[in-house]
């Protein structure tokens, strides 16, 4: 390969990498402390404290406004000005200096509160995209607890009658994980814990990583609830009876428990359960409330597949599949209560209702009346309809937050010392050499946290480990190459001859070696689980940026004192002059 072109793939690749990295760079250097916190909150405690401090910076900017009408918007609001531009911009009118009329540019304020929890909301969501895009810390390092959840994944799918669901065994437990996994990320979200970690492991267990101090009880609790869904009538009279008292009296229809303080408002036989929709933190809002009877009209275990498609004047709909016994279930259903209101229910909130056009046999049910993203919510809701995986904690470990600290600072130091002391000897061993090595292994470092972070993976103290034996094998080719380079000039050899030379004999030494040990990283990150996989990915990116810094960059600096600054000699041994 030409100079000039592995000058320009080492370029690229440093640039690359930057990218890669900053993500990570700006989420544990610029993000403040403060915001870090929010962030990893769950989406709940974002949105509370969006609406919070929306809520204080209005009362706050209205009372500016009443004290100096005609002072501008104070230093720390300056993030309202492009706001109130693009709102002069919609009214065709000019900019106001003061803040009252500033402030007037908004038509309600509603509207201003809003606005002002946007920006809020944005600068949280936008830390929690950074953090995700960014190399994390694992529990041994920041502290928390790990679990370890089993799906009984055969209990499962003979609860389905055996390929009752249109799928064979494998298309099944693939679809059951997927979902299982979905369920316990909106579990456990929406009881307020931090942002957690899970993922699949083997075929079928959940790992999940919770940061922070968490309760265990508390957690098996919320892993072991169950989602209900299933189809049930709504009352419009009752509903309609409700929603005037509730209009009326808010505060006076619910006691603390969530129970009805006079549950002769509802008949007997219903129920009120909140009509929830996706609001802007992708959470649960509720927007209002339906009466709906409490005996079910079908359940969710009858449905086999859902999927959007379009109506015939082009708009969203769901359609979703029944087995046989839920299609006469539901075909009678449907024959005597046409033109009437049935509702979704999942978890015990009513996701969607749709009215009864008329009788619906034959197993296939379209569902329309919403946009694409309701569409979309409402599939998600009902392909989890048909899944019932029995979930058991396997295992659970804590780690305290001070043990973290202390495995961060004993792994960060055993990361610097080793890295000096290789390179105390290799500049004692091949004097004006170990330059090379030196360049060499800090840019070995930074393309491995910058594949890191580019890959999204976990920082963990086995992980550390890795490095700290990545520095060693990538010194170890450089000895190689050094060592054929001074065979070379044994021999009597130049400079730019040598240098071509022990390049050339070491490649293929050095390639055995790498391949070899990326081999064994490669089955221990696909065989092992938890700190062995950790240790191994670590190993296995270090030994591909070893081999490119060892044979690309320390050729390029060879050869740059060879041809740049026109060098005769190379300062690579004692006894060599």
């Amino acid at each position: 390969m030409r100079k000039i072109t592995r000058f320009i793939l080492v370029l690229a690749v440093i640039a690359i990498c930057f990218g890669f990295l900053l993500p990570s760079i700006n989420w544990y250097v610029r993000t403040p402390k403060e915001v870090q916190t929010l962030a990893l909150g769950s989406l709940e405690k974002i949105k509370d404290y969006s609406i919070a401090m929306a809520h204080s910076d209005v009362i706050a900017l209205k009372a500016l406004a009443a004290s100096g009408p005609d002072s501008p918007i104070p230093a720390q609001y300056s993030w309202l000005t492009p706001v109130i531009k693009e709102n002069c911009k919609l009214l065709k009118r000019p900019v106001p200096g003061g803040i009252r009329e500033s402030l007037l540019t908004f038509s309600t304020e509603a509207e201003f509160e809003a606005a002002v929890e946007s920006r809020y909301r944005e600068m949280i969501l936008k830390a929690k995209r950074l953090y995700n895009n960014s190399v994390k810390l694992g529990l041994d390092l920041s502290g928390g607890m790990s679990v370890t959840v089993k799906a009984d994944l055969d209990t499962a799918y003979a609860a389905q009658g055996q390929g009752d669901t249109g799928m064979d065994a494998a298309q099944f437990r693939s679809h059951a994980m997927a979902q299982a996994i979905d369920t316990l990320r909106g579990r456990i979200d929406r009881f307020g814990l931090t942002e957690p970690v899970i993922r699949q492991q083997g075929e079928d267990r959940i790992y999940i990583e919770l940061p922070g101090a968490a309760e265990a009880d508390r957690i098996n609790s919320i892993i072991m609830g169950k989602g209900i869904l299933n189809f049930r009538l709504v009352d419009s009279g009752a509903t309609e009876a409700f929603t005037t008292a509730y209009r009326q009296n808010p505060a006076g229809i619910f006691n603390a428990a969530g129970d009805l303080v006079d549950p002769s408002l509802i008949p007997a036989d219903c129920e009120v359960l909140g009509l929830y929709t996706k609001d802007q933190y992708d959470l649960d809002e509720r927007v209002g409330y339906l009466v709906i009877k409490k005996e079910i009209a079908l359940d969710g275990k009858h449905i086999k597949s859902a999927q959007i498609d379009s109506d015939l004047t082009g708009k969203p709909q769901v359609t979703f599949n029944l087995d046989a016994e839920g299609a006469v279930i539901f075909g009678d259903f449907t024959s005597a209560h046409v033109n009437e209101n049935l509702a979704i229910v999942s978890d015990d909130k009513i996701k969607s209702y749709a009215r009864i056009n008329s009788a619906i046999t034959g197993g296939n049910v379209a569902i329309s009346g919403f946009g694409l993203d309701e569409a979309q919510d409402l599939q998600k809701v009902l392909q989890t309809a048909w899944l019932s995986v029995p979930l058991s904690v396997e295992s659970q470990q804590v780690i305290g937050a001070s043990l973290g600290e202390e495995a961060i600072e004993q792994g960060m130091r055993a990361v610097v010392f080793g890295l000096l002391a290789v390179l105390v000897f290799m500049f004692l061993w091949y004097l004006g050499s170990g330059i090379n090595a030196v360049v060499a292994q800090i840019l070995n470092l930074y393309i491995m946290f910058s594949v890191l972070s580019a890959l999204n993976l976990t920082l963990t103290l086995p992980g550390i480990a890795g490095m700290i034996l990545t520095i060693g094998m990538a010194v170890d080719a450089n000895v190689i190459v050094f060592e054929r380079i001074k065979e070379e000039l044994r021999l009597g050899k130049g400079r730019a001859a040598s240098v071509a030379a022990g390049f050339k004999n070491a490649f293929s030494a050095i390639m055995d070696a790498n391949i070899t040990t990326f081999i064994a990283a490669a089955f221990m990150s696909q065989l092992g689980t938890g700190s062995i996989q950790g240790f191994a990915v670590s190993l296995a990116i270090g030994v591909v940026t070893s081999v490119f810094t060892a044979l690309f960059v320390s050729r390029l600096i060879f050869d740059f004192g060879t041809e740049a600054l026109k060098s005769q000699k190379i300062s690579i041994s004692w006894r060599l002059k």
